[in-house]
């Protein structure tokens, strides 16, 4: 599944509710070495530090490996993977869009300045990430990002989603690319997911409700951050060393119903899976 004893960077880091985290978890447990990045030591301290991130103890946040980047800085992304030393893989969680402007109640705006920085944070940024993390990547990798559903067009959820469809495309570019350097490029298409992020998106509950009701394996917006995560460790790591350019589906199967599921096709709600491997204690720091 991972490395054991390699390294990967996690880049979104927010808090403990964070898909980000959730991902790094399970790169530890399955025996690799985390790099987290946050924006820069503002979001740290408003979101990680917080007195409302409570399911870490201060222990466990000081043993995280925390380093700061604002991906839309090139110098910043450079100066990352400079430091990292050899890495096996990178996992892009990153996106924004100023809620007020560009998942509001309508479409249109006149802030394509809003517009130009969603598009530079949630998409355009992965190449540069890409870019530089490649040399730090002797020996090949994987690169995951972090999607949703873009066969669907969904209410709030209006420039993200244009974004999103172009990070997509941007994979599959970028797999075409780095195939020569023996470095994959793929993405994780996630169910909805409440997160930080997901919390800023009018109408998100909604959205996740219509969600369960629609999908044939179900899907919990709290509990599937784990079914998510693990489909990003299988990216990146040897088993998926022939898979690029590719979208990974984890959403219970949803996205791919047409219409409301019938009474006959909606199955008990089972107890939440645990992930097959037991957890061995590991410290996050590299």
């Amino acid at each position: 599944m991972i490395a054991e004893g390699r390294t990967y960077v996690v880049m979104g880091l927010l808090d403990a509710e964070s898909i980000a985290y959730a991902i790094g978890k399970t790169i530890v447990q399955f025996g690799g070495k985390v790099i987290y990045t946050v924006q820069n030591e503002r979001m740290k301290k408003i979101f990680f530090d917080s007195s409302r991130n409570t399911k870490m103890t201060d222990e466990e946040k000081e043993s995280l490996d925390i380093r700061f980047c604002d991906v839309t800085v090139a110098d910043e992304v450079r100066d990352l993977f400079a430091s990292t030393g050899p890495i096996a893989g990178v996992v892009h969680s990153i996106a924004f869009a100023n809620p007020k402007t560009l998942l509001a109640d309508g479409f249109h705006t006149d802030r394509m300045d809003d517009v130009t920085l969603s598009y530079h944070v949630s998409c355009a940024s992965l190449a540069t990430v890409v870019k530089y993390a490649q040399p730090v990547m002797p020996d090949g990798g994987g690169v995951v990002a972090l999607s949703f559903d873009t066969r669907h067009v969904y209410p709030y959820y209006n420039w993200m989603g244009v974004h999103k469809s172009a990070m997509e495309a941007l994979v599959r570019a970028l797999a075409r690319r780095h195939g020569r350097d023996n470095v994959r490029i793929n993405a994780v298409s996630a169910g909805p997911l409440f997160t930080m992020a997901a919390s800023k998106i009018p109408g998100f509950g909604q959205l996740s409700a219509t969600w369960s009701s629609v999908s044939p394996l179900t899907w919990d917006a709290t509990a599937d951050r784990q079914a998510v995560a693990d489909g990003v460790a299988f990216l990146l790591g040897p088993y998926a060393r022939r898979i690029t350019g590719h979208i990974l589906p984890v959403d219970g199967g949803a996205a791919i119903v047409g219409g409301d599921l019938l009474e006959s096709e909606k199955p008990p709600a089972p107890p939440h899976e645990q992930p097959h491997f037991e957890a061995k204690p590991r410290c996050t720091r590299s």
